[in-house]
């Protein structure tokens, strides 16, 4: 038995990016094209192998109501859309019209604008207004208000429905504990509140930056 999950070299990504369901075409001019217009930012996008995981998810869930929060250029929200079911709506939540006119651009030019809507607001603000149950949330945002939005959505979250929160692992800063950084200290909070919490069953991947996968009881 496989104690434990392994370390990837760079040789070993790119064998596993070259043996999964890659990106396509318009995503990766996506990822380009971020990458060119706000190079600091970039890292904040995923990476092609947890966007593949999370249309695959999403398919396999069933899920028709997803909520985002926290879309930066589209990347994500493009993955979640094209795994809806028939008639399914994403609810993206995010405070940049910057970034997000890029989403919108790609959400067009990726045949799925009809089922997302994008709101530019607090995001806490957008989730206390949701009436209606989630079958799968997607947390990205601002490290700070991880617990915040989480306690926002599990109640709204069907049971059987699924939670994904991305950067979970920080990088491997979460173990060092010298790094007293704000974001490294939030998650750190977020992944002993997420593991106690009574309510979901979760496991935390090491995909991308840490993927950090919950169903509802």
């Amino acid at each position: 038995m496989t104690k434990r999950s392994i370390q990837l070299s760079a040789d070993l990504h790119d064998y596993l990016i070259a043996h999964s369901s890659g990106p396509d075409a318009l995503l990766e001019e996506l990822a380009e094209e971020t990458a060119e217009r706000f190079a600091p930012s970039a890292s904040m996008q995923i990476g092609p192998e947890q966007g593949t995981f999370m249309t695959l998810l999403t398919r396999i869930t069933g899920a028709r109501r997803a909520v985002e929060v926290g879309t930066f250029t589209g990347y994500s929200s493009i993955c979640i859309a094209r795994g809806l079911a028939s008639g399914g709506r994403l609810l993206c939540c995010d405070v940049s019209e910057e970034w997000t006119s890029v989403a919108r651009r790609y959400w067009e030019k990726a045949g799925v604008a009809d089922r997302i809507e994008l709101r530019i607001a607090p995001a806490l603000e957008t989730l206390r207004t949701l009436d209606e149950p989630v079958d799968l949330a997607f947390i990205d945002a601002d490290k700070v208000s991880y617990l915040d939005y989480w306690e926002e959505l599990v109640p709204r979250v069907r049971p059987g429905g699924v939670l994904l929160v991305d950067n979970t692992l920080r990088g491997g800063r979460v173990l060092d504990e010298a790094e007293q950084n704000e974001d490294v200290r939030a998650i750190r909070a977020f992944n002993e509140h997420a593991a106690r919490d009574d309510r979901v069953e979760l496991v935390l991947l090491p995909i991308g930056d840490g993927l950090t996968l919950a169903t509802k009881r």
